[in-house]
């Protein structure tokens, strides 16, 4: 399926595609929560959730959350038989604020909201041992100009958490991954 949603991704010129090494990093921190609660926060065309819904177990379920109607139409054409995701059209800032459910075993934020925006109540979503996991923190080609400034903020906000541990990871895009201690 990734190579059908990577197909899709360049004809409709997307550009913002996870990366394959992120989707596999995902897949093994996603393993490791048997009966896991998920959330993504950028569902984008699905590249990263293929790769956690199939890290998945029976008993896990996810949501993934995109703010864009044409592409969580794309992901819900490829994943309209998958019983443990609901994939939800909404603007995350909104999403986080109206949130009422279970928290989280592992939150990858790939998109503004949870990441450079409501940072906090991303956070507050997770679960004790809870994986909170970014990308994208190395410069990218499609960073506007002057983004460097808010990855720097980003992580430094996070260093600032006493109830986190966290490896900068500089492999791939840039991968951060924290974990809820208390």
């Amino acid at each position: 399926m990734y190579v059908d949603l990577l197909t899709k991704s360049e004809e409709i010129g997307f550009d913002m595609p996870s990366d394959i090494h992120v989707g596999s990093f995902l897949k093994t921190l996603v393993a490791s929560k048997p009966n896991g609660n998920f959330l993504e926060l950028g569902t984008g065309t699905g590249l990263s959730l293929a790769w956690m819904l199939e890290g998945m177990d029976e008993n896990s379920k996810i949501i993934s959350v995109d703010n864009d109607i044409e592409l969580v139409q794309i992901a819900r054409g490829f994943f309209k038989e998958e019983t443990k995701l609901q994939l939800v059209y909404e603007d995350g800032a909104k999403w986080l604020s109206m949130y009422e459910g279970d928290k989280f075993d592992l939150i990858f934020a790939d998109a503004w909201p949870g990441k450079y925006s409501d940072l906090d109540t991303t956070l507050e979503l997770l679960k004790i041992g809870g994986f909170y996991v970014i990308d994208d923190m190395k410069r990218q080609p499609n960073w506007p100009n002057g983004h460097e400034k808010n990855a720097a903020s980003l992580l430094t906000e996070l260093d600032s958490k006493e109830n986190f541990t966290i490896t900068k990871m500089d492999w791939s895009t840039g991968v951060v991954v924290a974990v809820k201690t208390k």
